[in-house]
């Protein structure tokens, strides 16, 4: 190491002396005893090519203060090309935090970690593509400019957006039940096509339908020897018969069902009403397992879900059960819990929604002659309140599709319906926004009621 460094800018001047270099004894202004080798010379400015200078070069810089790059006429940290250059690695220390500014790309090799929390600790306006981990959820999420939403890891393949129709009363003739099961791709418009049929060929209406991303639920409905028990299942990426997947706790028509990614819930049921709610772990196949009791006894209603919450409503069978909104958490199990109330009452409501908001149309009236309402109205999934008017579909629809899951993250469909005549519609809507329903095809049969529908892209899995 040299014993005196002199600052690279400062000036160092002989007068009237000799330097020798290799000798002790310098006979000039400047003797060198022996040859000079370089790579480069240093001009009148001071040195400015020289590649490394010997003792004073390091290969890791560390740099221990603060260091701010403050916005120059050469640039801010978003635009500087060369002021700074670090050809090697940069490590920051794991106290180390960083507050601000961007980088253009990120390779991480290892692990990379992103901010987590739950969802009150969520920042009320983070910038877009803002993202991280809800530990309530359990998922990864991003802020899209006005919503926080879920990112679905799972994989649908080619029939993401899918949604199948089960059983149900048909009429070309005379009123009859089937057993078909019919689909459509919610990422397009058109007609409902053949999927399979029932398990053992029975043919039911008033079953009701819940999912993952993978796998279809239909529990209960009411067949030729009446109500049922009996739950089947379907895979939805595929097509073909549904198969055996366990038992509710009794024999029921009009559940009200809903599901998250892994766990499907039958909310109430009739008849007669009850207010039982029972669940399965969708992945496995098995019995269902009492979750708690619902606030009001309830048939007929309507259900939908976030990831997190499950709403139910609507209906018959309880005082103002044809007016009350109740929620419950479904990664616990417990008793619902007040809500809010509908705009539109009565029964045969039937509902869909992304994560954040739930579609529910007008249903009919209690009474003969059970005036059908043309009304949609929505709920803000993860508040609690009264519904607000969202607009209306082309025809009064009550009944049609028993399930809360006909929906992927941008639009909904209600298929099938009585006004009080069955008839074979599909309209949907555009959940973000308000307004009427639009057309988007017909199911097979001339007329189709009382079906059971799930899909593989709804609310409860979260994605986007």
């Amino acid at each position: 190491m040299p014993k005196i460094r002199i600052g690279l800018s400062t000036d160092f001047n002989l007068t009237g002396e000799q330097v020798g270099i290799g000798t002790t004894n310098p006979t000039a202004r400047l003797e060198v005893a022996g040859q000079i080798l370089a790579d480069n010379t240093a001009g009148s400015g001071g040195i400015s090519t020289f590649k490394e200078y010997q003792g004073f070069y390091q290969t890791q810089s560390s740099i221990s203060n603060k260091v701010t790059i403050d916005s120059t006429t050469a640039g801010n940290l978003n635009s500087l090309s060369g002021e700074i250059r670090i050809d090697g690695d940069v490590t920051i220390a794991s106290d180390t935090s960083v507050t601000s500014g961007k980088i253009d790309s990120l390779t991480a090799t290892g692990k990379f970690a992103v901010p987590y929390g739950g969802i009150g600790s969520r920042e009320n306006t983070p910038e877009p593509g803002t993202i991280r981990f809800n530990q309530d959820v359990g998922t990864l999420e991003f802020f899209d400019g006005n919503l926080w939403k879920t990112v679905n890891s799972q994989s649908s393949g080619g029939s993401s957006g899918r949604v199948v129709f089960c059983g149900g009363l048909i009429h070309p003739v005379a009123p009859t039940l089937t057993k078909r099961m019919d689909y459509i791709n919610l990422n397009t418009f058109g007609n409902s096509i053949s999927f399979g049929e029932l398990k053992d060929l029975v043919e039911r209406r008033q079953t009701a339908g819940c999912s993952s991303t993978t796998r279809g639920l239909f529990m209960g409905g009411q067949g030729p020897a009446g109500n049922t028990n009996q739950i089947v299942y379907i895979t939805i990426p595929t097509t073909g018969n549904a198969v055996d997947f366990g038992n509710l706790l009794a024999a029921r028509q009009t559940c009200q069902t809903l599901s998250s990614s892994t766990r499907g819930i039958s909310y109430g049921a009739g008849e007669p009403a009850v207010n039982v709610i029972e669940y399965v772990e969708i992945p496995t196949t098995g019995n269902s397992i009492q979750f708690g009791d619902a606030d009001k006894l309830r048939r007929d209603g309507f259900a939908l879900a976030s990831p997190t919450r499950g709403v139910s409503g609507g209906g018959t069978g309880g005082t103002n059960a044809d007016s009350l909104i109740e929620y419950i958490t479904i990664a616990s199990k417990g008793n619902g819990t007040e809500f809010g109330n509908l705009s539109y009452t009565g029964r045969g409501h039937r509902a869909f929604s992304n994560s954040v908001r739930g579609i529910i149309n007008g249903g009919y009236a209690l009474a003969s002659p059970y005036v059908r309402s043309p009304g949609l109205q929505y709920i803000t999934i993860a508040t609690t309140g009264n519904a607000v008017d969202f607009g209306n579909l082309t025809i009064p629809m009550g009944g049609g599709s028993s399930s809360g899951t006909q929906s992927n993250h941008i639009r909904g469909v209600f298929a099938g319906a009585s006004t009080p005549s069955n008839v074979n519609n599909i309209e949907y809507v555009t959940i973000a926004s308000s307004g009427n329903g639009f057309d988007f095809g017909d199911l097979s049969s001339d007329s189709w009621n009382q079906t059971g529908a799930c899909s593989n892209s709804h609310g409860g899995l979260g994605g986007f």
